[in-house]
């Protein structure tokens, strides 16, 4: 009878410890969120790679991104997408083709700056994770589980800067066993950007396709 109350004892605890690390590492999130809020404009060069034994799959690209407001754009694997907050256009070079379509704020895959700032905030089991000294810089680790069976993804793993609140890499494991890891390489804020770097201008591409979908 004793061992069964220190067994009953023991797990309370590790329930008690598991939500103190639930609040602590959901309170680091909003600490993040907060901080890239409240940056009149963010620049970001990154390294994405994907890797999946099984498929023998191994990709590794580079690609940078302008937040600015509710604006976007973003250079990835030769193409460009431009978001002036209302339409999407997506360029793609090697195919001299521009796709053109409206935000629809009830398309889970629409992509806005503050989805992309803000994506952790529902639908996501948070656990805090280990501590790591990364070149010199703490980097602490937050695990995201989605709620939904439905969701493809396994884990996330969320690596956080402890002194500049900044996201130093997000490493997405998928239930197939794909993994995904988006490194920063850099992280500026505030940068001088022209009025029109988020607005597209048909006359620049006047041989390319345009493909207006709405």
């Amino acid at each position: 009878m004793r061992t069964f109350f220190q067994l009953v004892i023991l797990l309370l605890c590790s329930l008690t410890l598991q939500g103190q690390d639930s609040k602590k590492a959901k309170d680091l999130l909003d600490e993040v969120s907060a901080k890239a809020k409240s940056y009149d404009n963010i620049v970001i060069d990154f390294r994405f790679t994907l890797q999946n034994q099984k498929q023998n799959q191994n990709q590794d690209s580079k690609g940078n991104l302008t937040l600015k407001g509710n604006q976007f754009v973003l250079n990835f694997m030769g193409v460009t997408r431009i978001f002036d907050g209302k339409k999407n256009y997506t360029i793609i070079p090697e195919d001299e083709e521009v796709t053109i379509s409206k935000y629809n704020e009830n398309d889970e895959n629409s992509i806005t700056p503050s989805k992309m700032l803000t994506f952790f905030n529902s639908g996501y089991k948070y656990n805090w994770d280990i501590l790591q000294n990364i070149r010199g810089r703490k980097i602490q680790y937050v695990k995201l589980t989605p709620l939904s069976t439905k969701d493809k993804t396994k884990e996330i793993l969320l690596g956080i800067d402890t002194q500049t609140k900044h996201i130093y890499n997000k490493i997405e494991i998928a239930k197939d066993g794909t993994k995904t890891t988006l490194t920063v390489n850099s992280f500026k804020t505030n940068q001088p950007i022209s009025k029109n770097h988020f607005t597209f201008t048909e006359s620049k591409y006047p041989n390319y396709y345009i493909n207006k979908l709405d």
